[in-house]
C-alpha cells in the first residue's frame, strides 16, 4: 500500500481529517496535527505553497501498519521479523512518479512546505524523510535523519556518532552522495527505522513487506523508492553547522550540536506533490521509532530462550523501555532475556520480562506481574555505565562520545520451581 493509498483508505473509512482552510507550515500546522494525534490529516490549502498538499498521521496507529501489510496487529512483529530475515531485491523501473518533475537549476528548499513545529526549534525541520547512501564496505543504507533547513540549498543533519551514516561519512575524504526521500509508503518507513545487519539493504526489507519498485536518481548513483512524493539529491559533506534545538522523541528539548551539512543539487517530485509531515514526540514519531526495534529485540532474545513477543512501550518514549514476553523453560531464562534485549536494542534503558499469560501491551498487566512475581534482591539486574541513548536527558553526555547510562532489567516471571497456581490470576467464569 503506497503513501497515497493510506490517505485514500482513511478518506473512505471516514478517519481522514481534511483541512481546506489556509494553514501555515510555520507552527500552525503542528497545532492542528496535535489536535488530531492518532488520525491522518491532509492539508489541501498550504499557505505560501501553491500546488502542494501536506499529510501527517498516516503512521500514527498500529492499525494503519497492519492494514498496509494486510496482517493482524498481533502479527506485525513477526511479519517484520520474517521480512528482515528473508529480504527480496526490488524491481528497477526506468520511469517513476517521484521524477515527474525534475529541478536542477534555481533550487530553493523554501518552496517545500517544511514545517516548524515548536517556537523553540532551530528552524524548519524535515522529520519524515529517509536518507539513502552507499557505504563503501556494506552497500546501500536507508535510515531516518532529522534535517534542519539552513538556507535555499542546505540542511544540517542530526547524525548519531558511530552509526551507519556517520561511519560512511568518515570512510570518505570527500562528499558522500545522498538521496532524501519524503512521502514514502509505510513499508519503506518501517524498513528505514530498522537496524538490520550492515550488509542488509533496508529497501529489500521494504520490498519483502510489500512490492517497492525503485528508480535510479538523476544526479547521484543511488536507487530510491519509485513512489516517493519528493526526492532531494545531493551530497553529505564534512562541513559542520549547528543543529538544534529540536523537540525529540522524549518530548524534551534536544540541545544544539554540530551536524554535517547536506547540499542539495537536484529536486524531483510528483506533479501534484504531497509533503509528508511528522509531529516530533507524538504517536507517529513514537511508533516509527519504537515498533521496528521490536523484531530486533525478538531476534536477539530468541537466541537465548523462547521469546514469544516484544513491546516497546509509549511510556518509555517508545525507545527506552520494553516488555519482553517469554515461555520460560530454564531457571535463568529471565536474566538471559534481559541481557539479550539490551543487545537487541542498544538504546534500551529498562526492560521487564514477563510470562506468556501477561499481555505486554497492557501496562496494568505488566505492573501486576512486577507486583506479584518480582523480588528485587533476586530478580533485579543493574548494569552501570553502559552505552545509552542521546535522547535520554538523565544520561551522561560528553561531546563526540556515546551517551552513558545505567540499565535495569526486571525479571517479572513466575519463580522457577514455584507452584504456578499461586501466581496465576483467577479468571471469572
Amino acid at each position: 500500500m503506497k503513501f497515497r493509498d493510506v490517505i485514500h483508505h482513511a478518506r473512505l473509512e471516514g478517519t481522514l481529517v481534511e483541512v481546506a482552510a489556509p494553514t501555515d507550515p510555520d507552527l500552525e500546522m503542528a497545532q492542528v496535527i496535535l489536535q488530531h494525534d492518532g488520525r491522518p490529516v491532509l492539508f489541501t490549502n498550504v499557505r505560501g505553497h501553491p500546488g502542494w498538499q501536506v499529510a501527517a498521521g498516516i503512521a500514527s496507529s498500529r492499525d494503519y501498519f497492519a492494514m498496509a501489510l494486510k496482517v493482524g496487529v498481533e502479527e506485525l512483529i513477526h511479519t517484520l521479523a520474517i521480512a528482515m530475515e528473508n529480504t527480496v531485491a526490488p524491481s528497477v523501473v526506468k520511469e517513476a512518479p517521484c521524477q515527474e518533475v525534475v529541478v536542477e537549476t534555481d533550487l530553493n528548499l523554501s518552496r517545500l512546505p517544511i514545517l516548524r513545529h515548536f517556537s523553540c526549534d532551530g528552524g524548519p525541520y524535515v522529520t519524515s524523510a529517509v536518507l539513502i547512501l552507499d557505504d563503501p564496505d556494506h552497500g546501500p543504507n536507508v535510515c531516518f535523519h532529522r534535517l534542519l533547513k539552513l538556507d535555499e540549498r542546505r540542511f544540517a543533519a542530526r547524525v548519531v556518532e558511530n552509526r551507519g551514516t556517520d561511519l560512511a561519512l568518515h570512510k570518505s575524504s570527500g562528499d558522500v552522495p545522498v538521496a532524501i526521500c519524503i512521502g514514502n509508503a509505510l513499508p519503506v518507513l518501517l524498513a528505514g527505522s530498522m537496524s538490520p545487519p550492515n550488509d542488509v539493504d533496508e529497501l529489500e526489507i521494504a520490498n519483502a513487506l510489500s512490492p517497492t519498485p525503485v528508480v535510479r536518481c538523476k544526479t547521484v548513483p543511488l536507487y530510491v523508492p519509485a513512489d516517493s512524493e519528493v526526492v532531494l539529491e545531493g551530497r553529505l559533506t564534512h562541513t559542520m553547522a549547528p543543529e538544534g534545538p529540536f523537540v525529540d522523541l522524549t518530548e524534551t528539548i534536544d540541545p544544539v550540536r554540530p551536524g554535517p551539512v547536506i547540499e542539495i543539487d537536484c529536486i524531483t517530485h510528483r506533479r501534484d506533490p504531497i509533503y509528508q509531515a511528522l509531529l516530533p514526540g507524538k504517536l507517529e514519531h513514537k511508533l516509527l521509532m519504537g515498533m521496528p526495534k521490536e523484531p530486533t529485540i525478538l531476534a536477539a532474545v530468541k537466541r537465548v530462550c523462547r521469546c514469544t513477543n516484544v513491546a516497546i512501550t509509549p511510556g518509555g518514549a517508545s525507545w527506552l523501555h520494553a516488555v519482553v514476553q517469554i515461555a520460560k523453560r530454564d531457571p535463568d531464562d529471565g536474566k538471559r532475556a534481559i541481557e539479550a534485549a539490551f543487545q537487541g536494542h542498544g538504546s534500551l534503558k529498562h526492560v521487564v520480562v514477563v510470562d506468556t499469560d501477561i499481555n505486554p501491551y497492557d501496562p496494568a498487566e505488566v505492573e501486576w506481574a512486577i507486583a506479584t512475581r518480582f523480588q528485587a534482591q533476586r530478580d533485579l539486574v543493574v548494569l552501570p555505565d553502559q552505552p545509552g541513548s542521546s535522547l535520554d536527558p538523565s544520561g551522561t553526555h560528553e561531546p563526540g562520545q556515546k551517551a552513558r547510562t545505567t540499565k535495569m532489567g526486571l525479571d517479572a516471571t513466575i519463580p522457577w520451581g514455584a507452584d504456578r497456581a499461586a501466581f496465576e490470576k483467577i479468571r471469572y467464569q
